[in-house]
């Protein structure tokens, strides 16, 4: 990559447009665009700064590509216009900061690109390519970012203690970048984010959520989390994972530490679904397990029934985090109290009707609920988990059978209460539900067929028990 000259590297027609359109201000292409080019890395995302009036610019632009709308925020004096190729384009006027210890809300005025470059968080989001026709495609680096993009190195322009203090989220996007990027953060910069990691409080619980799933959704997020941990601000924002930290041993019987388990079962996954949700629900599988945690005598460490009081503490968590309580918290709270079924059907002597129950009851996330448990198998014993892989694999094969001969999936018994009542002549009652559960329960056992006349048959049978007549 050239480091000085890239002015063959703006491909995008919309740099030669701003070049055209700007005189005498200073103009330039800054921040994650910059860093991401010279990475080879995609980016849609583009922010301009200019010397001038950013929203000015932005209505010019707007005007010369046809843009539809302007999105104008006069509060931050910026602006966007959103390209039909999918290309977002910020203008922002070129500023100083200063700020106030109880906010990150800083007080602003104009200033030059040096000002503006200053108050960067990182010294690899600091670098800016000149779109002046004088110097255009030029590099303006004047922190070094070029060199720690070489080092994989995320340092700040300023002393790290001032970045961090005057705007605390740059605390959660240090540790996102690194997740992302596969880069380290430098040692006084981690010892900054340790002090100054109480400052997280004046963050909004959305900020701080929004940084956190980046890193959830990074190609290792193990990298993120580990970093958070030892940092120290994720006892602050996530309690009950740090709760899962650290190994506990009785008369010489020790259990896995269920936090680095987590991690494990969170990277498994994370090649095989960009989901959010699924990979909070491997986040959140074992998150009970201290809460049940008992030692028996006999068998040692137990955590008995930590599926069903993981699940239950799915909304608690959504809900302080400012996550949706809607069908995504639903979605997790099913995978969470599922988790352990396919695990447990790789016993060899595992009867149809678990497989039917647990397609029943799996529906249509029966394919992210086997991801799920794929990604559970862990163990320092490599061959230990090939065996249960091994395992895991027939047990994909009887569920694809079962599912083909007796289409359970997203499957609602052909009996209906309406049917019901109607055949024997009866309003709502206890009758109608207890008939409506035998039937479906006769199906998954395969007593009878997932067929209407069967099922029609049998429930008249049913009746007859209670003391139903036919109508």
């Amino acid at each position: 990559m050239q480091e000085t000259q890239l002015a063959n590297q703006l491909s995008h027609p919309i740099f030669e447009v701003i070049r055209d359109a700007v005189q005498n201000e200073r103009v330039f292409v800054i921040g994650g665009f910059v860093r991401d080019l010279l990475l080879g890395r995609p980016c849609k995302d583009i922010d301009i700064v200019i010397e001038g009036s950013g929203i000015e610019l932005a209505e010019k632009i707007a005007e010369k590509v046809n843009a539809t709308k302007v999105s104008v925020f006069k509060n931050f004096g910026t602006a966007m216009i959103k390209l039909k190729d999918g290309y977002e384009i910020e203008f922002v006027g070129a500023r100083k900061e200063s700020y106030d210890r109880n906010s990150r809300k800083p007080t602003v005025e104009n200033g030059t690109i040096e000002d503006d470059q200053k108050r960067r968080d990182f010294r690899i989001n600091a670098l800016a390519i000149s779109l002046n026709k004088a110097t255009y495609g030029d590099l303006v680096d004047p922190f070094g970012g070029v060199t720690d993009l070489k080092n994989k190195l995320i340092k700040t322009p300023l002393e790290p203690e001032v970045t961090y203090s005057d705007d605390p989220l740059r605390m959660m996007r240090a540790i996102r970048f690194a997740s992302q990027l596969g880069f380290n953060i430098h040692h006084t910069s981690l010892s900054a984010i340790r002090e100054n990691k109480e400052r997280i409080s004046i963050i909004s619980q959305e900020r701080i959520t929004s940084e956190l799933n980046k890193i959830i959704l990074s190609n290792v997020p193990s990298i993120g989390f580990k970093l958070l941990y030892n940092t120290g601000l994720l006892d602050i924002i996530f309690p009950e994972m740090v709760a899962l930290y650290g190994v506990e041993f009785i008369d010489g019987k020790g259990h896995k530490d269920n936090f680095y388990h987590t991690l494990e079962v969170l990277d498994n996954i994370a090649p095989n679904t960009d989901n959010l949700w699924l990979r909070w629900a491997a986040i959140m599988h074992d998150i009970a397990k201290p809460p049940t945690k008992r030692f028996d005598k006999k068998v040692g460490w137990t955590f008995h029934s930590h599926e069903v009081v993981g699940s239950k503490m799915v909304k608690p968590v959504f809900k302080r985090m400012k996550l949706p309580l809607d069908s995504s918290m639903q979605y997790v709270r099913k995978l969470v109290f599922l988790h352990l079924r396919p695990i447990a059907l790789t016993n060899p002597n595992t009867k149809d009707a678990a497989y039917r129950r647990m397609l029943f009851e799996a529906g249509e996330d029966i394919d992210d609920l086997l991801k799920l448990c794929r990604a559970d198998i862990t163990s320092k014993n490599e061959n230990k988990v090939q065996r249960y892989l091994q395992k895991f694999d027939k047990v994909e094969e009887r569920i694809i059978e079962i599912e083909e001969n007796d289409r359970i999936r997203n499957w609602q018994p052909p009996i209906s209460g309406e049917i019901i009542m109607k055949t024997f002549g009866i309003k709502p009652c206890y009758e109608v539900g207890k008939i409506k559960s035998d039937i479906k329960d006769a199906i998954l056992e395969g007593t009878i067929k997932n067929d209407f006349d069967e099922a029609f048959e049998y429930m008249v049978s049913l009746g007859d028990k209670l003391g139903l007549k036919v109508v």
